[in-house]
């Protein structure tokens, strides 16, 4: 991987045309566009009408398909449309008629927005609501061919998944980007039960505090780190804050655990058949849906009997694959790959399913392997032709070897994490997420900025004498105590570059109150060696020869998860001041306890 001049992601426009922008990078078109543009309130079987933007060539030739996203963002404006839509925007109005809808309760569409709607088998939804949507744009809409494909990222990902589930006669095609499996296991709310405090907190403002609004929240500091440690507990959020006015946030203190409010979201039960071809689209530094495309493909799979399931993946961050992608951060990946995914994988497989041209063909997985920066083409994802396990071993002095530790005794490395110093997520001063602007790289950034903090531990190897290719699913069996009886246990797998550069490969969290079951809680025993195991989840990586792999572990990861107190509490949510101590935490390597990291390796 090639280190570029920094340089930061330029702040965003408003949301709704940003999301046309997402949308309209799918495919290419060259010079200005200026689409006929149709405003329409369309109803929905309870009466509801949901706002609507239709746009398509002014001079149409012949039927085309519609190209749907469902959307809590916003709907573009009829005078920026007018404007026109540049090249950079990647506009597909000769192709397809572009449908973009504000789901209920945003803007002006009627009804009662509810964060991630789960399925109501009796009454509305949003599959229903895109079924209804389908059959009047069929029925109401002149030139169209009958055909209908959905296409959104995160958000509105989601709700073309949902549209999947029950899907109208006339859907052909889903390209869910980054969708969110699920807001407790792995995606935007929570990681393992650890809450993402300034994703949470910030998305729940964005979203919440206005109806017909995106909302940043406003801080008064310019260190959000300050600012959210100065917060306190996370009662005092609603206390000082919010007073009970955002459901979101009334919802995940009322549902600190994985209980049946979370499971009526996932969508992945609710998966039984590959109803529609689907193209799951990943980011491998996805700063919030990392991990939802890998379960929704993953769920997909055990059904896919027509070989209708596809998986990519690619050096983004969230929503990159819409627009330059020959970079990201310091990196530099020698082409841009987001380019190449619009024009080799997304543009073919959408003309072959909604439009019948072309012959459909397309790997089971194309997966940019980082490191080497190459696209990647596999028979099944994860890889398992040619793949051996090893498992990387932490000893004592910081070593990191393929060899067991042979330390027969207690041998541990010790730290003190203290809640009230948490560790940052990323170089201070922290800025808010919303707008940003380092939040969408933050994964990408040096991790040398923690070298002198004391609370945070680090093995290495030794430099490689040879490339260590890792493709497939990374797990790490960490073998840890803590002095008090509740605990996070913070996992990095780190390519460090011959100049020093540590770039983050593979990371996660486990709050350990959740070690055996994620709805029943448990107090740690205190000062006790436990075996955790944490899906670090699946990458795509060379460890170039002369680089060293590094596996760091910490206990806090602040502001992008609430500070765990330390001192077991039934909800967290609800803890007090006391409640949050320091406590001596070990993490052991010797023969009979030893952790490692479980790599598959080709």
């Amino acid at each position: 991987m090639v280190l570029a001049p920094r340089w930061r992601v330029r702040r965003r426009a408003e949301l709704a045309i940003m999301r046309l922008s997402l949308l309209l990078a799918v495919l290419p078109l060259a010079g200005e566009v200026h689409p006929d543009y149709q405003a329409a309130m369309i109803p929905m079987r309870d009466g509801v009408r949901l706002q609507t933007v239709v746009m398509r060539p002014k001079q149409q030739n012949g039927p085309l398909p519609f190209l749907i996203t469902r959307t809590p963002y916003g709907v573009p404006a009829e005078d920026s449309v007018a404007r026109g839509l540049p090249e950079s925007q990647r506009a597909i109005l000769d192709r397809y008629i572009v449908v973009i809808q504000n789901i209920r309760g945003r803007f002006k569409s009627e009804g009662t927005f509810v964060m991630q709607r789960p399925r109501n088998p009796r009454g509305v939804d949003e599959t229903t609501d895109a079924w209804d949507t389908v059959d009047w744009l069929v029925k109401n809409v002149a030139g169209n061919n009958g055909r209908a494909g959905f296409i959104g990222t995160s958000y509105d990902a989601w709700t073309a998944v949902q549209a999947a589930l029950d899907p109208h006669p006339a859907v052909k095609a889903i390209v869910e980007q980054a969708s969110p499996a699920d807001m407790w296991l792995g995606d935007d709310f929570h990681h393992n039960g650890a809450f993402r405090l300034s994703y949470g907190f910030e998305y729940a403002a964005l979203l919440e505090s206005a109806a017909e609004e995106n909302h940043h929240f406003v801080f008064d500091r310019p260190d959000t780190y300050d600012w959210y440690l100065a917060l306190g507990p996370l009662r005092n959020a609603d206390a000082r804050y919010f007073h009970g006015r955002i459901p979101t946030w009334r919802d995940f203190v009322a549902h600190p655990d994985y209980d049946e409010f979370w499971r009526r979201q996932t969508v992945v039960p609710l998966i039984n058949d590959v109803k529609v071809p689907t193209l799951n689209v990943a980011g491998w530094w996805d700063q919030e849906d990392f991990y939802g495309p890998q379960k929704i493909y993953e769920a997909l799979e055990r059904h896919d009997v027509r070989r209708w399931n596809h998986f990519v993946a690619g050096p983004w961050n969230h929503g990159q694959w819409s627009g330059y992608g020959g970079r990201l951060g310091d990196l530099e990946f020698g082409s841009d790959t987001a380019l190449h995914y619009r024009e080799r994988i997304a543009l073919p497989w959408l003309d072959y399913w909604l439009r019948g041209e072309g012959s459909g063909e397309l790997a089971e997985a194309t997966v940019f392997e980082t490191g080497s920066n190459v696209w990647r083409e596999y028979a099944k994802w994860p890889p398992v032709d040619g793949v051996a396990t090893r498992k990387l071993y932490l000893q004592a002095g910081g070593a990191l070897s393929f060899e067991r530790p042979t330390d027969l005794g207690k041998a541990f490395t010790k730290y003190v994490s203290d809640p009230a110093n948490p560790v940052p997520y990323r170089p201070r001063p922290v800025s808010p997420t919303y707008p940003g602007p380092e939040w969408p790289v933050w994964l990408v950034q040096d991790q040398r900025f923690l070298a002198k903090r004391k609370d945070v531990v680090s093995w290495r190897t030794t430099p490689l004498a040879d490339d260590l290719r890792v493709v497939g699913n990374i797990v790490a069996n960490l073998w840890a105590s803590t002095s008090g009886t509740d605990s996070d246990w913070v996992v990095k797998l780190i390519d460090v570059a011959e100049d020093g550069f540590q770039l983050i490969v593979a990371d996660e969290i486990l709050r350990a109150r959740y070690r055996n079951s994620f709805e029943m809680p448990e107090a740690v025993p205190a000062s006790t060696p436990v075996e955790y195991r944490i899906d670090l989840h699946a990458a795509d990586h060379v460890f170039k020869k002369g680089h060293r792999v590094m596996v760091q572990v910490q206990s806090t990861w602040f502001p992008l998860y609430d500070r765990n107190p330390q001192r077991f509490a039934p909800n967290i949510f609800e803890a007090a001041e006391s409640d949050y101590r320091k406590a001596t935490q070990r993490v052991y390597h010797s023969d009979r306890r030893a952790s490692s990291i479980i790599l598959p390796t080709l």
